[in-house]
């Protein structure tokens, strides 16, 4: 028997996210027969360290299944920070970079780069791993990205895209060059794959597509465990998943759902996620007189039964890579109501399987979601074409494999 290959997989966390679901998928479909797998995780902490497949071998010495996103989860990344900082001249790194960049007077933008600059930090200053890979695959854009290139031997390297990486905040500055490292750059869309060549475009011919694994038939049998809705609640239920950030566009989803109550419509919206802009959504949520309309449930080991549950799944995020969600309420059979972010056009099937509002208004995505609420037929109609969309991730797969069984001469 020919010997495995070996492949390695670099994570920041393993928090309860798009993309390490995805990587969860991906991990779960590689044969352990013809391959060792491994995973190594920056900061070792995050839920879904709980559903790594039992052949992967965790190369960390410990981690901590506990989300990130709680306070001690934030002292835990602080901890690692502060690590990175004293070891490798990771200090003296960041100055440098700081100095070097160039400065843009949009605040949001600031703030994007003084959070990429601590990533970079993460990265410069986490210690590199012995051995050699036959591939190595960073997941996920930053410093899983710059480690590496820079960190680790492989005869070939991979990296994914998840986001769009433009509007996300990443620059040649940060990157310091570390895409040239990479045999192949996977993009998890068409428009992730366009932004980032805006940025990169000498590496047009080793950038491929890679859709995200998305196991409909586990995500089915989960939805059928105990869980769900607890309030009784009898109306039209609306649902949204995914961390409390700027980016999800919460703010969004809490100015649509006043519409939506001010032209009389029925419904309750519900939200699964924690992060950083919980505090600010609560106050536009009594603002805007919403206590018993939009409600925020916090995150869930099993979101699944919610989705089931649910009438119809409204993506209200300013910009994404291609959100994995999205695909799961697909699969559960409901129709999507969504913004025109990164990626959803390449999803959804404007008028087969859902809707695509042209932006982030909220009288765009109330007058959608209106309709369907109105429309019961054509929600029904929506979520069968869903339920019964192919899949098309498996091209990428085969290139990744293909790279995998490779060898540098």
């Amino acid at each position: 028997m020919r010997d495995k290959k070996s492949i390695l997989f670099v994570m920041n966390t393993m928090g309860r996210a798009g993309a390490e679901r995805a990587l969860i998928e991906l991990m779960r479909v590689l044969d352990p027969a013809q391959y060792r797998i491994s995973l190594y995780v920056l900061i070792p902490r995050g839920e879904l360290f709980e559903e790594v497949p039992e052949h992967v071998h965790i190369l960390n010495r410990k981690t901590d299944s506990r989300s990130v996103l709680t306070p001690g989860g934030k002292l835990a990344v602080g901890s690692r920070l502060a690590k990175a900082l004293v070891r490798g001249g990771s200090l003296a790194k960041a100055v440098r970079r700081i100095r070097d960049m160039k400065r843009t007077g949009d605040k949001v933008r600031d703030a994007q780069t003084r959070e990429k600059i601590l990533r970079r930090l993460l990265a410069d200053g986490s210690p590199g791993l012995p051995g050699r890979y036959d591939l190595a695959a960073a997941y996920l854009e930053g410093p899983a990205t710059w480690y590496v290139a820079e960190k680790v031997h492989a005869d070939r390297k991979a990296a994914f895209l998840h986001i769009d990486y433009r509007r996300a905040g990443y620059s040649n500055d940060l990157d310091n060059g570390c895409y040239s490292a990479f045999d192949r750059i996977y993009a998890v869309s068409g428009e992730v794959r366009k932004s980032f060549l805006e940025v990169y475009p000498e590496y047009e011919d080793r950038t491929k597509l890679f859709f995200n694994i998305v196991n409909r038939e586990h995500i089915r049998r989960r939805a059928q465990e105990t869980g769900g809705f607890a309030d009784n609640y009898g109306g039209i239920r609306l649902l949204t998943v995914g961390r409390l950030y700027y980016q999800k566009g919460y703010d969004i989803a809490v100015k649509t759902a006043a519409l939506l109550k001010k032209q009389g419509y029925e419904f309750r919206w519900y939200v699964l996620g924690e992060g950083e802009e919980e505090k600010n959504i609560r106050h536009m949520i009594r603002e805007y007189g919403l206590e018993d309309t939009f409600v925020l449930l916090g995150a869930t080991d099993n979101p699944y039964p919610y989705f089931s549950q649910a009438d119809i799944y409204v993506c209200t995020s300013r910009f994404e890579g291609k959100s994995i969600v999205i695909e799961e309420a697909q699969a559960l059979g409901k129709p999507v109501v969504a913004t025109g972010c990164t990626g959803v056009a390449e999803q959804i099937d404007q008028g087969t399987d859902g809707v695509i509002t042209d932006g982030t208004d909220p009288e765009l995505l109330a007058e959608a979601v209106g309709r369907l609420i109105k429309e019961p037929a054509l929600c029904r109609k929506y979520g069968e074409a869903a339920y019964n969309k192919e899949q098309l991730y498996k091209k990428g797969l085969n290139d990744f494999l293909e790279l995998a069984g490779s060898r540098a001469e």
